[in-house]
C-alpha cells in the first residue's frame, strides 16, 4: 500500500478533499486542518471527499470524515458527496453507516477532472493524537448502534477516567 497523503482543491463554490494511499491516524492533524478550513469558509455549495485512490482508511480517519459531513450539514445545509473507487472501501463506508444520511456516495474509477494539491503534513504529539482518536470514535459511535457497540471499549480506554 502507498503511504497516505491528503490533497485538496477549492473554487469559490466547491471544496475537494482527496485521500490517497493508506490513510491512518498519523494524518489526523493534517485532516483536521482541512476540516477546519472547510468549516471556516462556510460558503461552499458542494463539498466532495474523493476516495478513488484510497487503498485503506482507519476508523479515526473515518470518524473525522463523519465529523466533516455532520458539520457541513449543520452549517451549510447540504449532504456532502463522497466518491469511492474500491468496493472494499465502499464496504467499510457502508458498515460505518456513511451511505445516505452522512454522505451521498458515488462510485467512480477516478476524479481526473479535479486538480488537487498536496496538503503539508503536520506532526502531532501523543496527546493531540489521543484527542483526535477519541473525538473521531465518539462521532462514529453517534452514527448507529453497531458503531456504538464496536467502539465503546476503545472510547472507554481513551477517556481520562475510563468507564
Amino acid at each position: 500500500m502507498k503511504q497516505g497523503q491528503i490533497l485538496d482543491a477549492e473554487t469559490d463554490t466547491t471544496y475537494v478533499l482527496r485521500l490517497v494511499g493508506d490513510v491512518r491516524l498519523t494524518l489526523s492533524t493534517t485532516l483536521e486542518r482541512c476540516i477546519q478550513k472547510v468549516l471556516a469558509a462556510r460558503n461552499y455549495q458542494q463539498v466532495v471527499v474523493d476516495l478513488t485512490d484510497t487503498d485503506g482508511i482507519d476508523s479515526t480517519s473515518l470518524g473525522m470524515l463523519a465529523k466533516l459531513s455532520i458539520h457541513v450539514q449543520e452549517t451549510m445545509g447540504f449532504v456532502p458527496l463522497l466518491v469511492y473507487g474500491s468496493e472494499d472501501i465502499h464496504r467499510v463506508l457502508e458498515s460505518m453507516g456513511f451511505e445516505g444520511s452522512v454522505y451521498l456516495m458515488l462510485k467512480e474509477d477516478s476524479m481526473t477532472g479535479t486538480s488537487t494539491q498536496a496538503v503539508e503534513a503536520l506532526d502531532s504529539n501523543e496527546e493531540e493524537i489521543r484527542e483526535r482518536v477519541l473525538e473521531a470514535h465518539r462521532v462514529l459511535m453517534s452514527l448507529n448502534d453497531t458503531n456504538a457497540a464496536a467502539f465503546r471499549d476503545l472510547v472507554c480506554a481513551l477517556e481520562q477516567g475510563g468507564c
